[in-house]
Parts: structure tokens; C-alpha cells; sequence
């Protein structure tokens, strides 16, 4: 075990060392560091061609994104979305002010579930934030459905769905508006960053101001905001990554495709499949673990991966209505598929640098547990 390589459950894609530097050495002479500069306007016109965009607002984070997002669009009262999350999408809904309702999830994808949407809606249902999981997307058409017959606004937590298309469609040109995750552990990342889409030039004139303090010129600020404007150094990132993509999607795909082939025979190990009419971004490998078939628990799977310095994450769980923050604030939730799968899942390592011999080291592992050797 000592000479045993370590792997953790993400790693960074990053650009040579000296593509980066290249790129950044103009900054010197320009001392031009933030506040919209020419990379960062870059970068956008880039997005809106990758991701087949009407537009796109930048950000420090995919949070920030969300928040003002949801503030841009004045939304009130409750908002139906998923507890299957990670806690941002949440926190994003109650610190700007409204009622998180929380409906279960599809139990193939992993989504929310819109069959569970509509009972939940009352007359201070204001919005619909479903989230696109471990790359997996909503139904999105019957959520536009829903939407438009109640007139609800719909913003998709995209974060885990960089480059992912839908009938040839770019996942962000779905909905009100879309929020993308550009962390360092993403897809595709900018070292920290996120970007809201969309096809109103409304709501991206308005989160201009609003990632910028909520300045018009200046002399006006008519709205409130934070800082939340990504920087030079961080749109060159996403320059230089955005370059790569291909190829480190197609050794994402590799890995993925080899963890199906080891595991998707197994009792009692749940995978998900690509979806139908969707292109996949291979962003992550999540294992639903049925104890009962397989014979072994998610949290034993962990453990001894761990002990072989391979490290994997429960996630997401717990779900975010039980997290201590949210205890005896809102009413509870009635998601048993959520409840049962935040309970079994375990998202194995997964990154461009993964090999397929660390992906059979680790089915190796995991199979050990029941005398497989599939």
C-alpha cells in the first residue's frame, strides 16, 4: 500500500504552465486586472459560441450566479426545486429570501421529478429551480410545460452540465435562465468563476449591475449587489481550458466507459446511462449502492477505497433539507427516492487524468468486496 498511487475523487484540468503565462503577461502592461477587461469580454463571446447561447453574464462563482440570478428575476415567495443537490442551490433560494419546496427525484437521472412537480405548486409558487445532476438533465420539456400553464419562472442549476446538449440544443438555452458552475474541480473551470445564460437582454443588463455592486454609472446605483465580477486571471483560465475541452472530455470518456464495462453487470451496483438525445460532458461517475443486493454498503465501498488512499464522495447526501441549517424551517419534505438515494450513492473518482488502469484498480477494489471479478 505504501507505493500505492493516490486518487482523489476530482482533480483539476490544467493548461501548460506556459500557454498560462503566456497569456497572462499582457496583464503587466495593461494593469487591467478586473472590471470587465478584455479577456473577460473574450471569454464571454466564446461561451455564447460553445454553449449556443443567446448570451452570457460572468461571475466570481457558480453561487453568486445563482443568488443574483434569482433576485434579477424578482421572484417571491416559494420556489419548487430538489433537496438531490449540493447545498448552494439551496442556500441560493433562502438567502435571497423565498421558501424552498422540496419535490423528489426521477430515480434513473437522478433530476427532479416532474411528476412531483405540480401538487406542490400553490398561489406562492413563484419559480421552478430544478438541477441537472452529475451531468444527467431534467425533462426539461415537461418542466417548460408545467411552467408555461402556471406561469412560473424556470431556472436550471446547470453546474454539473457544461457542454452537455439536448437534441442539439445547449442545455443552457432551456428555461428563464441557466446557471453554470465554473470551479476548479468542474468540467470546465476558470480556478473559480460561473455564468448565468440566457435569451433575455433584460435580465443580462441587470446582472451587469448587479455582480457590480448594483452600479448603473457613476452616479446611480438603483439596485443592491455584491461583488461578484470574475477577474483577468480567471477568464484567461477559462481561455486557455476552453481550448482543451475535446480532449479532455474524450478521456473523461474513456474512464467513464470503462467503469460501465467493470460494474454494470454487478448485483446490486446501480449506474446511470447516457441519456436518449442527450451529449453527454462525463463530469462524474456516480454508484448507487444496493445494499441488500450486492451485500456490502456504500459507506464500506468508501472506507475501503480509503484505506488504499482512493477517495470517493457521498454525494450528494445528506440531502439539503436535512442539513442542520434548515431544521425546523421549512415544512417537510415528503422524497423517499431522494431519502433512499442519498443514502447508497458514491461518486467514484473521476477527472481527465484518470487512466483506465486507476479505473480497474478501483473496480477491482469494489468488486473484491463480493468475490466479483466481472
Amino acid at each position: 500500500m505504501e507505493n500505492e498511487k493516490k486518487i482523489l475523487v476530482a482533480r483539476s484540468s490544467l493548461p501548460e504552465f506556459e500557454e498560462y503565462v503566456e497569456m497572462i503577461r499582457p496583464l503587466w502592461d495593461s494593469v487591467w486586472l478586473t472590471n470587465m477587461g478584455e479577456n473577460h469580454e473574450k471569454l464571454t463571446e466564446e461561451l455564447v459560441k460553445y454553449l449556443q447561447v443567446p448570451y452570457v453574464s460572468l461571475f466570481t462563482n457558480g453561487h453568486l450566479a445563482l443568488e443574483l440570478c434569482i433576485q434579477a428575476m424578482g421572484l417571491t415567495g416559494e420556489v419548487i426545486t430538489t433537496p438531490f443537490t449540493f447545498v448552494s442551490t439551496t442556500q441560493a433560494i433562502v438567502r435571497s429570501g423565498l421558501t424552498p419546496v422540496f419535490a423528489d427525484i426521477d430515480p434513473k437521472t437522478y433530476t427532479i421529478d416532474p411528476d412531483r412537480i405540480e401538487a406542490l405548486i400553490t398561489e406562492k409558487t413563484s419559480a421552478i429551480i430544478p438541477v441537472h445532476v452529475y451531468g444527467n438533465v431534467c425533462d426539461v420539456e415537461k418542466i417548460d410545460a408545467i411552467a408555461k400553464k402556471h406561469g412560473l419562472k424556470v431556472i436550471y442549476d446547470a453546474a454539473h452540465a457544461f457542454g452537455v446538449t439536448y437534441k442539439g440544443k445547449g442545455i443552457g438555452s432551456f428555461g428563464d435562465a441557466s446557471m453554470f458552475s465554473f470551479h476548479a474541480t468542474k468540467v470546465f473551470h476558470t480556478i473559480e468563476g460561473g455564468a448565468v445564460t440566457t435569451a433575455s437582454k433584460e435580465l443580462v443588463s441587470d446582472l451587469y449591475k448587479r455582480r457590480d455592486f448594483g452600479i448603473k454609472d457613476e452616479e446611480v446605483v438603483d439596485v443592491i449587489g455584491p461583488n461578484a465580477k470574475m477577474n483577468e486571471f480567471q477568464a484567461v483560465m477559462g481561455l486557455c481550458n476552453l481550448k482543451h475541452l475535446q480532449e479532455e472530455l474524450r478521456k473523461r470518456e474513456i474512464a467513464v466507459n470503462r467503469y460501465r464495462e467493470r460494474l454494470r453487470n454487478t448485483k446490486g451496483l446501480i449506474i446511470s446511462e447516457t441519456q436518449k438525445d442527450v451529449s453527454p460532458n462525463y463530469a462524474y461517475f456516480p454508484l448507487v449502492v444496493d445494499e441488500n443486493k450486492f451485500g456490502h454498503t456504500r459507506d464500506e465501498i468508501k472506507d475501503l477505497l480509503a484505506e488504499h488512499e482512493i477517495y470517493a464522495r457521498k454525494y450528494f447526501y445528506p440531502l439539503t433539507n436535512k442539513m442542520d441549517c434548515y431544521q425546523g424551517r421549512f415544512k417537510n419534505a415528503d422524497v423517499p427516492v431522494a431519502a433512499w438515494t442519498a443514502d447508497r450513492v458514491l461518486t467514484l473518482p473521476m477527472s481527465a487524468s484518470l487512466t483506465v488502469s486507476d479505473v480497474d484498480r478501483i473496480c477491482d477494489l469494489i468488486l473484491s468486496l463480493n468475490g466479483s471479478k466481472s
